[in-house]
């Protein structure tokens, strides 16, 4: 695939069915993100893969956390934690790992690891797999963190869901870029 054609035309593929990345494929999509931009070459980065029933004890982790902060929680609700980690066969937990550093501040370290989540959804869209990088509540949540094993230092920055496209791609919005690029011409 042609390196241009990939980044104009990769989209979020929210609908993926069996198999898994394989083992090979996997290796791609890590090598791809450890080549993400990396100010002081810290590596912030750690993934963590999670397929088969790992992905119903992250489901049962979700719906825990969710009785830990909503006692109250609706079964509908818990029912649905439950099943986000089985909307795709492998996820992977993008870690970012925050490292005291005099010249790299740790949104940096932070944005690094956003760029090394971006390399492996290029790498995914490459090799034909459809990937999705989702975030929210859980992707926050200090029980979910410790459960998954995180040190105080590292946070969640998303999961990705890995498996092959349920059906057609869409196709991406055509955007202008003139929408979002102004110049500035440093004056006052």
């Amino acid at each position: 695939m042609d390196a241009l054609d990939l980044l104009l035309n990769r989209v979020s593929v929210t609908r993926l069915v069996d198999p898994a990345p394989t083992d090979a494929q996997l290796d791609l999509l890590f090598r791809a993100a450890l080549r993400a931009p990396d100010h002081g070459q810290l590596r912030p980065w750690r993934f963590l893969t999670i397929q088969g029933e790992a992905r119903e004890r992250l489901g049962e982790l979700y719906a825990e956390a969710l009785g830990l902060r909503q006692p109250d929680a609706a079964d509908e609700a818990l029912r649905k934690a439950r099943k986000m980690p089985l909307r795709a066969p492998m996820v992977v937990v993008v870690v970012a790992r925050i490292l005291p550093h005099p010249k790299v501040p740790d949104t940096e370290q932070v944005l690094a690891v956003g760029c090394a989540a971006h390399g492996m959804l290029l790498a995914a869209h490459a090799q034909g797999l459809g990937a999705v990088w989702r975030t929210g509540e859980f992707s926050y949540d200090r029980h979910v963190s410790r459960e998954l094993g995180l040190a105080a230092d590292e946070q969640v920055l998303g999961f990705i869901y890995l498996g092959m496209p349920d059906g057609s791609t869409r196709t991406p919005p055509e955007l202008d870029p003139r929408d979002f690029v102004s110049q500035w011409s440093g004056a006052k």
